[in-house]
């Protein structure tokens, strides 16, 4: 028997359950067992990498459960940035010479 580790994040909640599974189970099988329907393979991965159905598990191993992103990272960065009065390089208003 292997145990491995099921994590999802949703909507500010986090759910960490453990299961046992027989020697040789797959991601897809630790999907069943763990009830997990609709899920495509870019939902998920096992220690934040994006892994086929067909993967054999390790004892230990942690599947996550990914949610689709709501904002870009990179312009939601830029934004706060702003926000925060950083000035971009190359960006700034030169006082004009009089």
């Amino acid at each position: 028997m292997i145990r491995v580790t099921v994590v999802t994040a949703f909507a500010g909640h986090v759910d960490e359950r453990a299961i046992e599974l027989i020697d040789g189970a797959t991601l897809g099988d630790a999907l069943v067992a763990f009830d997990i329907n609709n899920v495509s393979a870019a939902d998920l991965g096992v220690w934040g990498k994006s892994v086929p159905l067909d993967t054999a598990l390790k004892n230990g191993d942690r599947i996550e459960l990914y949610r689709p992103l709501i904002a870009d990272p990179k312009l939601a960065r830029h934004r706060r940035a702003n926000d925060q009065g950083y000035r971009w390089q190359g960006r700034t208003r030169r006082a004009a010479k009089a």
